[in-house]
């Protein structure tokens, strides 16, 4: 009998297409993914399933080599990869009080960077970030440009925040060059929106001429990095 490797924690794959009686109009559907509250007039609850649970390596490799990547999906359409027993919205116990790190991709880069993810949380890469801090992750394919999010569970505590952050950044080697943008679910629901109103983080050096001129906004430094809301 072949003795398999358990994972820290059980997983879950979820998977959701927005139908095609959905508004599918390019801005609305780049917006709107699995974060907004679950309405009849917006019936996420439904429209997201359940693919598999794994609980081990093997387990996870034989779903995962068995999905179409994220680049090859149809456009509205979100892979999940959240900790079992954390469904993927923002009105779960486990997610309510915590918000989301953005980043936006073009088309085309999406697969790589969602196996980065997803192997970073199965194998608790995270380092410095509390084991049970990460809920999941989401990669959303949208007209106009694909978005990876990854999920925590305390928005108000920033220095977590800050060191997940950090975290995502040097997993998916990102150029400094690259914005990251971070949003509470608890703002999600109230604007109904999942990727507009963002707190844009960016490099100091990076950031100072636009903190000058963003007047409206509010935004504030805090050793290398400084944030404003978009």
């Amino acid at each position: 009998m072949v003795t398999e490797t358990p994972l820290q924690a059980p997983f879950c794959f979820w998977y959701m297409r927005r139908g095609k009686g959905s508004n599918s109009k390019k801005e609305e559907d780049k917006d709107k993914d699995s974060t907004q509250p679950s309405t009849p007039a917006n019936p996420y609850e439904n429209s997201i399933k359940q693919i598999a649970k794994v609980s081990t390596v093997e387990e996870f490799w034989h779903v995962y080599n068995h999905l179409q990547r994220p680049n090859d999906l149809p456009n509205t359409t979100d892979y999940h990869f959240f900790r079992h027993g954390i469904k993927p919205t923002c009105e779960d116990p486990s997610n309510a009080k915590g918000g989301k790190w953005i980043v936006r991709l073009r088309k085309g880069l999406s697969s790589r960077y969602w196996e980065e993810v997803v192997l970073a949380l199965i194998g608790c890469q995270f380092t410095g970030v509390p084991h049970d801090e990460v809920c999941g992750a989401v990669v959303s394919i949208r007209y106009s440009e694909d978005i990876v999010s990854v999920w925590n569970k305390t928005a108000n505590d920033r220095e977590v925040t800050e060191r997940l952050r950090d975290c995502i950044k040097k997993i998916l080697q990102l150029p400094s060059f690259v914005h990251m943008e971070y949003k509470p679910h608890e703002n999600s629901l109230q604007d109904k929106s999942s990727f507009r109103n963002t707190q844009v983080w960016k490099p100091k050096s990076l950031s100072e001429g636009s903190r000058r001129m963003n007047k409206s906004g509010t935004s504030w430094g805090r050793g290398e990095s400084s944030w404003r809301t978009a």
